[in-house]
């Protein structure tokens, strides 16, 4: 594996400078940081058990909260929930909320806590489609509850965007099995390289399961029209699962431009700097002032040296060269490529599932469908696609199925 691309690019904590930074927490009463944790992590408490030295406190209070503490700690983008909310923000900089996490979970995983509980048994079965983030979650959720679970996914391997598209030095594999080993502890059954609505159908599994849950990210990609069918053009969806399959030996050229101005599209031009591309440059629709990307991811790709430019439509593409029109100014952009990268969006893959997609999404009441044995989560459900939101999710879903089926009644 080439090196730079194996080693996470964040610094972990030592116990020393873990205690420093959560030495500067004010201890707030209302945490205001845990109030704006979407999966409802709590951080107010678990920096609480870390200033007192409490790790294993810190750990069962993250994982009991998240069964993806692991990997929300590393993909988060904090710096919209809890660390915006963080009370330090008005006296010099917010607690470092993920790295804090980061500490807790590693030492986790170094002291092999096993946290979770599988829930007395209920006596009923739930099917989950797909095992990305808010598949595991809600999959974990129902476990605790008592329920049988098995997942299904088409991938050979469990995780999702997780796995095969999250860079190896922002999100490790090693964290995605970790994560995933604690849910199989829990009962867990996964069936993989099996596509549903193909290799099973709905009703197949509506007849043998209690409840199915639609946990379907957006794993096809969007192409546009003018570069379809080109050799050197490839989506952000497929570079970045074939460089972290291949462990970053690939072979690039040193001239590539990139479009798209998201966090997959800071993740691909990141991963080409990484990896050694000398000229990355990243042509975005929007300007600065509304960027859709992480700051953070951004700041990051800046100090790399991607070249970013910003509000230019791709206008024509022949010969290697890609024309670009501005948006708002009188302006034309020639750039001359040896490889044109994608990161214009993902869609869902829904075929033969019986769910309709509105602008890609599931219309959906408490995560219900139409059908009653059918429920949604995932980037499928509306509302935001972080991985901190997919947890939400999942956790949400869950309690709806457990609802619907009648609760510890």
């Amino acid at each position: 594996m080439t090196k730079k691309y194996a080693e996470e690019i964040e610094q972990a904590y030592t116990v020393i400078t873990v205690m420093e930074e959560a030495q500067r927490c004010l201890l707030c009463h209302d945490a205001p940081c845990s109030e704006s944790c979407p999966a409802g992590t709590d951080p107010g408490k678990f920096i609480r058990s870390v200033r007192f030295r409490n790790f294993k406190g810190a750990a069962e209070t993250i994982r009991e909260n998240n069964a993806l503490g692991g990997i929300c700690a590393r993909v988060c983008p904090t710096e919209r929930y809890c660390q915006k909310a963080c009370s330090r923000c008005g006296i010099d900089r917010p607690i470092d909320i993920g790295g804090i996490q980061r500490f807790v979970t590693d030492f986790e995983a170094r002291a092999n806590m096993h946290i979770l509980r599988k829930g007395e048994a209920i006596g009923k079965k739930i099917a989950v489609v797909g095992s990305g983030p808010s598949g595991l979650q809600a999959a974990a959720s129902l476990l605790q509850m008592g329920y049988e679970v098995d997942i299904y996914d088409k991938n050979a391997k469990a995780g999702g965007y997780l796995r095969y598209g999250i860079p190896q030095y922002r999100l490790p594999n090693e964290v995605v099995d970790k994560e995933i080993e604690h849910i199989a502890e829990l009962g867990a059954q996964f069936k993989l390289g099996v596509t549903v609505g193909k290799d099973v159908t709905m009703d197949e599994l509506k007849a043998k399961y209690d409840a199915v849950l639609l946990a379907i990210g957006f794993s096809a990609p969007k192409v546009l029209p003018m570069f379809e069918g080109s050799e050197i053009v490839e989506t952000a969806v497929s570079f970045l699962a074939r460089v972290k399959e291949s462990k970053g030996e690939v072979e690039l050229p040193q001239n590539i431009v990139v479009i798209g101005g998201g966090d997959v599209a800071m993740d691909v031009v990141t991963t080409l700097k990484v990896l050694g591309v000398k000229n990355v440059t990243d042509v975005v629709y929007e300007e600065f002032h509304e960027f859709l990307a992480s700051k953070k991811e951004l700041r990051g790709a800046q100090e790399l040296g991607v070249t970013i430019i910003d509000g230019y439509i791709p206008a024509e593409f022949a010969d290697h060269t890609v024309t670009f029109k501005h948006r708002h100014i009188d302006s034309v952009l020639k750039i001359k490529t040896d490889k044109v990268i994608l990161a214009v969006g993902q869609k869902a893959e829904a075929e033969n599932l019986g769910v309709e997609l509105v602008k890609n999404e599931v219309t959906f009441d408490g995560y219900k469908t139409p059908d009653a044995k059918v429920f949604v989560t995932g980037d499928i459900a509306h509302g935001d696609k972080t991985v901190v939101y997919a947890v939400r999710k999942g956790k949400e879903a869950a309690a709806a199925i457990h609802e619907s089926l009648g609760g510890n009644k």
